[in-house]
């Protein structure tokens, strides 16, 4: 498998120096040409993108968003997205930044599990105009420490990452109301939580630690009958259901957007034969992982 892209290689494409710790930069969108189209590869990295001015269609995974005007736009590793430009020229900023660059401070248990970067979320959000403008003044502060001379300058810019997402986290959508104070909602929580930690895969190496309702009801001390009613009871989701759910997303992001064979995929997801994956991915969306693979990839 090919090594993820790093930042460092990223902004070569752009053909500029950046200052960059490794970890993290930053760029206005309008100093920068973009490329007409590239295709996707695994990044190592994480991207929030604050377009302003914009008129055009935003793609990530299989879904469409129409942009006019303002909107946020947070890049998961293996969550393919695209922009394609109706009219005008957007203008605005990226941050791009490692896990390694989050604080524990920062993150709870992995950025990926974050509402706003998790695979299967809605990592597009319309900021208000105040709120828009609050914004673009962070990441006109992240920007220029980027580029001064002071020592602890990428502490400051975590500072400001950090109130960005925040920021974000305030205007995104309110997760379902899973009746807190119950026993049913604490185990829920704890079952979603421990579902989403073991994603996104890695590599081909990286296995999933818990497979089947019964796994994960032994890892939470409780019958798999007792998890399953709580979470009907608070989701309206069955316990496969949901790890149906987090499986064929995975898979779907690591066909389109990872050269890892189907064994690989099959295996590193938990099931024995690849014919089994190929049987459950299928019955999921209509087709075998090959030809989902082979629909048209949207360019980032």
């Amino acid at each position: 498998m090919n090594s993820p892209e790093t930042i460092f290689e990223y902004a070569q494409q752009y053909g500029r120096e950046w200052p960059a710790a490794g970890q993290v930069s930053a760029y206005r969108i309008e100093d920068v040409a973009s490329p007409s189209a590239f295709p996707h590869i695994r990044r190592d990295f994480y991207k929030v993108k604050l377009l302003c001015g914009a008129e055009g269609v935003l793609a990530y995974a299989d879904q469409r968003v129409v942009v006019q005007d303002c909107a946020l736009v947070f890049v998961n590793p293996l969550i393919p997205y695209s922009w394609q430009r109706l009219s005008g020229r957007e203008t605005g900023f990226v941050c791009l930044f490692t896990e390694e660059f989050i604080t524990p401070h920062l993150r709870t248990a992995s950025v990926a599990g974050s509402p706003l970067f998790r695979v299967g979320g809605t990592p597009v959000l319309f900021p208000p105009p105040e709120i828009a403008r609050l914004l673009r003044a962070l990441f006109e502060q992240l920007l220029a420490e980027l580029h001064s001379p002071y020592a602890h300058k990428y502490d400051l810019m975590r500072n400001y990452l950090q109130i960005i997402l925040h920021e974000s986290l305030k205007i995104a959508p309110a997760p379902p109301c899973y009746q807190p104070g119950t026993s049913a909602a604490r185990l829920s929580t704890l079952f979603l939580d421990l579902l989403g930690r073991q994603f996104p895969l890695a590599s081909p190496q990286h296995t999933l630690g818990f497979k089947n309702a019964n796994e994960f009801a032994r890892q939470l001390a409780v019958h798999p009958n007792h998890l399953n009613k709580a979470l009907k009871a608070t989701t309206g989701k069955t316990t496969t259901q949901h790890i149906a759910e987090k499986l064929i997303d995975e898979a779907k992001a690591l066909l389109r957007h990872s050269n890892w064979s189907v064994a690989d995929i099959s295996y590193c997801l938990g099931f024995e034969h690849a014919s089994n994956f190929n049987s459950f991915f299928k019955k999921h969306t209509g087709q075998p992982p090959n030809a989902y693979r082979k629909l048209p990839v949207v360019l980032s």
